[in-house]
């Protein structure tokens, strides 16, 4: 989206940069903050909220921020906004509550408190630009309903892959082909994996071990494969998709997969392990004009059927501005559900597990996450993987056996399984 940049610039020179507010104060928290405050002008990062206030401070900081001021209630953090100083508060409601912010940015990962979050965002009215794939992808559509009701803008950001895939799949479009295939490039696929064995990698880059994790035993990828296939109404072509292990280019793939199979399902979602160019993403689209066939292969994309077009890489947090710049200048969203799940994000037992055993978090000891098509999920009463975290186990489950809603007893008074009981009434299979 090259034209925010000339919009932003326009902004600055008026002297009314977008005013953002930040929930989180993570890594990745920390690399948007640096680069709202050193990268664009026309954007003011104007508040963080974070439950641990060092946090929200240390983000300020080293995005070279001096002049904090740790607010409790509406008025101070008005002040501080008015008074050009940077505001940190453990109350997320307060940003959620303050007309002078533009947009919210959601940068937990949590799906309790987003859920929260976001709803708080939508009562009031904010903007909000997402990097909550785990929300999205268990409560989305419904999310989406209540915003539309009431006017509030929702969407999923650029940068992460399901944002590029999204930029890639408009792009194919918008040049007249078919795509057929959203696809995601992963180094390393292991449903095994834990917070133990992943420790040394995530000390290693300053991570949450129990968010790596989510990486590495394929948790993640259905989150964010699941949350693309809502936004283009595409579905898996089996349970955990194909996952095909692919040394080469992806370009090579074009032969790959059936064409027919793919029209047929309107078109997959999918991911490869181990393909070039790393870490990027890639959609392979058909064309039906034979004129423009034979100009897709002047232009070196082959005979088809498939032609493969990729960006070879995601930048998470440098692309996040331009989200939040797209949704407050242009009301253009990023990712979005079209309508109703297409794909859910269900339960695996990562061990077997005994009655009794609590669940721990996305990407820990016991439960694995993987796309199955929604239809499937709801006929067969799975388990949603972001309702999984806190559910005690009634019965033995054994190892790589999918969870369902009867195998658990679920936490009492969870705004997030309130949502989703509501998305299953309003879309059914």
């Amino acid at each position: 989206m090259i034209i925010v940049d000339h919009l932003l610039k326009k902004r600055e020179s008026e002297g009314a940069p977008i005013r953002v507010g930040m929930v989180g104060a993570g890594f990745l928290a920390r690399g948007i903050a640096n680069q709202i405050v050193n990268s664009t002008p026309g954007m003011r990062l104007v508040a963080i909220a974070n439950r641990t206030l060092a946090n929200a401070e240390r983000a300020f900081r080293l995005a070279g921020i001096e002049h904090i001021e740790t607010v409790t209630n509406g008025r101070a953090l008005e002040a501080a906004i008015t008074g050009n100083h940077a505001a940190i508060t453990e109350n997320a409601e307060l940003l959620t509550g303050c007309d002078l912010i533009d947009c919210l940015v959601d940068v937990t990962g949590a799906l309790e408190f987003g859920a929260q979050l976001t709803m708080s965002a939508i009562e009031n009215g904010r903007t909000l630009v997402s990097m909550n794939a785990e929300l999205d992808a268990t409560v989305g559509p419904i999310l989406k309903r209540h915003a539309e009701k009431v006017g509030t803008f929702l969407t999923g950001c650029d940068g992460d892959q399901p944002g590029v895939q999204m930029n890639l799949y408009r792009f194919v479009r918008q040049i007249g082909l078919t795509p057929l295939v959203c696809g995601n490039i992963k180094g390393l696929q292991d449903r095994y994996r834990t917070p133990t064995t992943q420790a040394e990698f995530a000390k290693r880059w300053g991570q949450n071990p129990y968010m790596v994790t989510s990486f590495a035993d394929g948790t993640k990828i259905s989150f964010e494969q699941a949350i693309v296939a809502n936004a283009t109404g595409m579905s898996v072509a089996k349970r955990g998709m194909l996952g095909y292990d692919h040394s080469g280019h992806v370009d090579e793939l074009v032969t790959r997969y059936d064409v027919e199979m793919l029209r047929e399902r309107g078109g997959i979602v999918e991911y490869v392990v181990g393909s070039r160019p790393s870490p990027g993403v890639f959609v392979l689209a058909t064309h039906d004009d034979p004129k423009q066939k034979h100009f897709l292969n002047l232009y070196k994309l082959g005979e088809g059927p498939l032609y493969s077009f990729y960006t070879p890489y995601h930048l998470c947090h440098f692309e996040v501005p331009i989200s939040i710049a797209r949704a407050v200048l242009l009301q253009d969203p990023v990712l979005q559900p079209i309508g109703g799940p297409k794909v859910d994000v269900i339960t695996l037992a990562k061990t077997d597990l005994k009655a009794g055993d609590l669940i721990d978090g996305l990407g820990g000891y016991l439960t694995y996450g993987q796309c199955e098509n929604y239809a499937v999920s709801r006929a067969e009463k799975l388990l949603p993987m972001g309702l999984a975290e806190g559910c005690r186990l009634l019965r033995d489950v054994p190892k790589d056996a999918v969870l369902t809603y009867d195998d658990v007893e679920r936490p009492t008074g969870r705004l997030i399984d309130e949502l989703r009981s509501e998305q299953e009434a309003v879309f059914p299979a």
